[in-house]
């Protein structure tokens, strides 16, 4: 059978460049065809050669893995999975990656030889194998995006003051629920500044992402967002206008607590769809609360998490429904799943989701 994902593999360390390669190899459809120790190296070798995923440490010398993502991106745009280490600042790093054109990351275990598990092993596979799928003409044209749109500035301290306290009032009568996963945090960032702060509903997100990820990525959103965004804690009451991203390894649900209030419940049951947190676990939730209105929404993803969510959203509560446009869509696999299961009743471009959710509500 022949190899048909040439990988190019950059890392400083000879060790991880192995271990990737041997963990590679062991699949048949892998061929990790060339090997570089710093991003000037790899550089010089996708001028000469073509490859379908390039896996990219980011803290290297000569050239770091940033300003190679950027080069790349510019002579050559390439799918590309990031080395990202469990720091505060991997986590940073890692998140500007995502806004450049990286399709995904593999965070790299404290203890190598962790590694050696099956199930480690088999989500690096899938990982690489799903990032050749990516669309790159809308890796390119959402990277360009951000860099023009989003520069992280800080939102005066009197906005903050007067959109922490839009949440003030705790009766809840919508939901909106989001989910995705591959290319979620670009289309994140495309979406969620541009809610509406007078929007009546809490946001509940859920992004694949592992712990720690969640929250640097809440942190980033509510500094350009008029809704504010934070990772969700156990037992907070959810109040309107006001996002939650799910954190990394639990899923997250709801609880009534009272007429039409609630409370957002994590729980560490077992993965669902292969995920936690799960999309569908979300959605589920939300179908069997007492709420009386949702709005529903998967955009770009690998696999479906999402679309039994959205399935019985719509068959419990009349919820509506929108899907991401296949042509926006990073990988079309959530938005697709969903948009099969006939019980969808938008499917918006990403640039359209935001003005779709504000006149669902109204604002």
């Amino acid at each position: 059978m022949s190899k048909n994902i040439r990988v190019l593999n950059v890392d400083d360390s000879a060790f991880i460049r192995k271990l990737l390669k041997d963990i590679l190899e062991s699949d048949d459809d892998f061929d990790v065809v060339d090997q570089a120790k710093n991003g000037k190296e790899a550089i010089e070798k996708i001028k000469q050669n073509k490859y379908d995923v390039i896996t990219l440490d980011i803290e290297m010398p000569v050239m770091d893995g940033l300003t190679t993502l950027k080069e790349i991106m510019k002579i050559c745009p390439t799918p590309v999975v990031m080395m990202s280490s469990l720091t505060k600042e991997g986590e940073q790093i890692t998140l500007d990656a995502l806004n450049l054109g990286a399709v995904d990351f593999i965070t790299k275990p404290k203890n190598v030889f962790s590694v050696s598990s099956d199930e480690i092993k088999a989500g690096i596979i899938d990982k690489i194998k799903n990032a050749r799928k990516a669309n790159m003409k809308m890796v390119r044209y959402s990277s360009l995006s951000l860099s023009r749109n989003n520069n992280y500035t800080k939102i005066p301290d009197e906005y903050n003051v007067i959109k922490h306290n839009i949440g003030s009032a705790d009766t809840i009568k919508t939901i909106i629920a989001i989910g995705t996963s591959t290319g979620g945090p670009r289309a994140l960032h495309e979406v969620i500044p541009n809610i509406s702060g007078k929007v009546n509903a809490p946001v509940l997100i859920v992004q694949h992402m592992p712990k720690g990820f969640t929250k640097s990525l809440a942190e980033r959103l509510d500094l350009i967002s008029s809704v504010k965004v934070k990772e969700a804690e156990d037992g907070e009451i959810l109040k309107n206008g006001w996002a939650y991203i799910a954190p990394g390894g639990v899923h997250m649900k709801i609880k009534s607590f009272g007429a039409d209030k609630f409370k957002i419940f994590l729980d560490d049951s077992g993965n669902v769809n292969g995920h936690k947190p799960s999309v569908d676990a979300m959605m589920f939730s939300v179908s069997k609360s007492s709420v009386r209105e949702v709005v529903s929404v998967v955009m770009t993803g690998m696999g479906n998490d999402g679309a039994k969510g959205i399935e019985t959203l719509k068959t419990e509560k009349n919820a509506k429904t929108i899907a991401e446009d296949e042509k926006t869509c990073i990988v079309f696999g959530m938005p697709k799943a969903a948009i099969e299961t006939g019980k969808v009743d938008f499917i918006v471009p990403l640039n359209k989701i935001a003005d779709e959710i504000n006149k669902i509500m109204g604002v």
